[in-house]
């Protein structure tokens, strides 16, 4: 009895370490497949003279580039809501995510992104922009 308990034990132990290999090689895969991604983040400080109005236009016209531009392969925006303050005034950030260096360079100058950046004209006191290949 005694040597079947040790022996259960065993093969409970060696179970265990299979299972927890399997899951750090199945981890080390899916990060080795995963593709990098070309981010391209815009940080926007708006003149205190930009009413709500100025800036739900504004949102909306960022919020409909994904539907108009098939390059952009992922988006999201959002408020600052940092309670650090070193947001310096910055105050809306929009996260783009391309595939391809190419895919930016057709979202550029794509009339819609166009038509968006002269709807900003009169609104922005400062803006920032951060592209970088995801890691």
């Amino acid at each position: 009895m005694k040597n079947y308990l040790l022996l259960l034990f065993a093969f409970a132990l060696l179970c265990g370490c299979v299972s927890r290999t399997n899951q750090d090689k199945d981890q080390i895969h899916a990060k080795n497949t995963m593709r990098e991604s070309l981010r391209h983040i815009v940080l926007f400080k708006f003149k205190e003279s930009s009413s709500s109005a100025d800036l739900k236009k504004i949102e909306s016209a960022f919020i409909a580039l994904p539907s108009k531009i098939k390059e952009i392969k992922d988006f999201e925006w959002g408020l600052n809501n940092s309670p650090e303050g070193l947001d310096k005034g910055f105050t809306h950030c929009f996260f783009v995510t391309f595939e391809s260096e190419a895919d930016r360079a057709t979202y550029l100058p794509h009339p819609d992104h166009m038509a968006f950046v002269a709807l900003l004209d009169g609104h922005v006191d400062d803006v920032l922009v951060l592209d970088y290949w995801s890691k």
